[in-house]
């Protein structure tokens, strides 16, 4: 008997090992608030299909699709629907095919944060326009040492994440920004004297932007010097999804540094890799600042001394030297393919 007959049953474990994360990668949790968009796939300028109208409330909502008469709304796929999905695709760096294909569907059930993607005018002197401020490029003013104060609500909290982890999150959230500008970030004693308050909250709680229950709007910051950070209540939000197993789980940290570059006043940035990018799916971490986001903020604040985009570069390097679970069954795959080829040559060739 050859010896590789003798590795068949292991062989035949590595895809069971491994079949955990296909699964999870197979069905990944679909948007609650916005999953009824599925049917959709592949509806394109003529169409005629119950729940565009939905859509294009969607659409108006994020500054992409000018309502007029918000009543008067119809499942038909008309010129002007599809000239909102041509922008809805060139906006997020998506294939520009002006129907609602598989990967624009999936954009738009994905979480994201709340503000609009058009309550902002790009950044000047940046030779490909990515980032993005509010209009009329507001920002935090101080006269001598920066310095801006940050408090958690002692009262819009969630029961499952201590106050003690919020705290750390946020701490961690603020210092990444603190790295590439030079203000200074501390948390006060004072909830009410804060620059910026940040709290958890449900459905509508007074500021004109309700959140919608598990997924759909995660959370939302305002432009300076409003100061309110505000996340969703309802979603699972983790510290650590070694602990926290839910299939619709959301990184805190992710969510905290990017609703942080909203009260800095960034806008949304197209750039898929950047913080500022509107959408974060569960289960998923980005919370390292790309170079548009730091040129974006840096337009806005200046540089910290000492400051080079160096380490940015160096940063970048490690996180995309750092093996995943789905890299690394890849690699197993892969292996285990070139393996059984040896085997199936061995023995019956």
């Amino acid at each position: 008997m050859p010896p590789l007959l003798l590795l068949i049953p292991h062989l035949l474990l590595i895809p069971i090992i491994f079949s955990c994360h296909v699964t999870l990668a197979r069905h990944a949790p679909e948007t609650t608030a916005w999953r009824s968009f599925s049917h959709l796939v592949d509806t394109e300028r003529g169409s005629h299909v119950s729940g565009l109208s939905e859509l294009k409330q969607y659409f108006a909502r994020f500054g992409y699709l000018h309502m007029p008469d918000p009543k008067n709304l119809t499942d038909s796929f008309d010129d002007r629907f599809e000239s909102a999905v041509n922008l809805y695709q060139n906006r997020l760096s998506l294939p520009v095919t002006g129907k609602l294909d598989a990967a624009t569907l999936t954009q738009i059930m994905s979480p994201r944060c709340g503000i609009s993607d058009f309550t902002s005018t790009p950044g000047k002197l940046h030779k490909v326009q990515h980032f993005a401020f509010f209009p009329g490029e507001p920002r935090w003013n101080q006269p001598g040492p920066f310095e801006l104060t940050y408090a958690i609500s002692p009262t819009a909290t969630i029961n499952y994440l201590s106050h003690d982890e919020v705290r750390a999150v946020f701490s961690r959230a603020f210092s990444r920004w603190a790295q590439v500008i030079p203000v200074r970030f501390f948390e006060a004693e004072d909830y009410q004297s804060a620059n910026v308050k940040i709290g958890f909250y449900q459905g509508d709680h007074g500021d004109g932007e309700p959140f919608d229950g598990v997924l759909g709007i995660l959370a939302h910051g305002f432009s300076p010097q409003s100061g309110r950070l505000h996340l969703d209540a309802a979603e699972t939000w983790s510290v650590d999804f070694s602990k926290e197993k839910s299939s619709v789980a959301v990184d805190l940290e992710s969510v905290a540094t990017h609703e942080i570059g909203h009260v800095l006043g960034l806008a949304h940035s197209p750039v898929k890799d950047a913080v500022m990018y509107p959408s974060l799916s569960p289960r998923s971490k980005k919370f390292d600042l790309s170079m548009d986001d730091v040129q974006g903020v840096q337009m806005l604040y200046g540089s910290r001394p000492g400051f080079t985009f160096s380490e940015l570069m160096e940063s970048e390097k490690s996180s995309a030297g750092t093996w995943s679970y789905h890299g690394w069954w890849g690699f197993s795959r892969g292996l285990w393919l070139a393996v059984l080829g040896v085997f199936v040559k061995t023995v019956f060739l």
